[in-house]
């Protein structure tokens, strides 16, 4: 007994050999991050990798009825193909992000890959607590300089979703002007799909 209080406490040490087997921050080229294989939502920009935290069983409620609405109206009307993260969309070479639902019409099928996609027309984000900006600012910007012609913000701490609409001619002149915020007892409405719309308040009780 007395040896075993005495003994010294070994902490456990990091695995640092499975670390070795990768890149380095800012030296990770683009196919080996495609080629990862895992659950965890990995976002890529310029060499470097990002896992984001895992997310909450309120925020996959959100996106799971929302992605069954989108892809139930693309179906029915035959426009092209909705998928959930994760799933990497490429904005421009060297840039991933991996949001939450994307939709690519038909007509652009040739940009969707077995690993990713190549840009895409509507994008959904639910705004995740730990980092909120990611997805209002940040996200906001990336988008708008991609080219993605419209993109969802569901937030649920503020119980509204957010439309955002593609201005501008060029890439440099590309940005976000806001086509609705919506609330509880509104319907949330999309330019780009006409005749989609998400009651805003069945959309974030679906998370109850």
């Amino acid at each position: 007994m007395i040896e075993r209080l005495l003994a010294p406490t070994l902490e456990a040490e990091p695995a640092w050999e499975v670390a070795q087997l990768f890149s380095a921050q800012g030296h990770w080229p683009e196919e080996k991050y495609l080629g990862l294989t895992t659950n965890r939502l990995v976002e890529f920009s310029h060499g470097d990798v990002e896992v984001l935290p895992m997310p909450s069983e309120q925020h996959q409620d959100i996106v799971f009825f929302l992605a069954g609405l989108l892809a139930a109206f693309v179906r029915n009307h035959r426009l092209g193909k909705v998928t959930i993260a994760p799933l990497p969309v490429q904005l421009w070479p060297g840039k991933f992000r991996e949001p939450d639902i994307q939709f690519m019409r038909a007509e652009n099928a040739a940009r969707r890959r077995m690993t990713h996609w190549i840009g895409a027309d509507l994008v959904i984000e639910v705004v995740s607590p730990d980092d909120p900006r990611r997805d209002l600012e940040i996200k906001r910007r990336e988008y708008a300089q991609a080219g993605i012609p419209e993109y969802w913000i569901v937030d649920p701490t503020t119980t509204r979703i957010t439309v955002l609409t593609l201005e501008g001619a060029s890439v440099n002149e590309f940005r976000y002007a806001v086509h609705g915020e919506f609330g509880v007892g509104e319907q949330a409405t999309s330019l780009l799909l006409p005749g989609f719309s998400a009651d805003v308040e069945a959309v974030f009780a679906a998370a109850t």
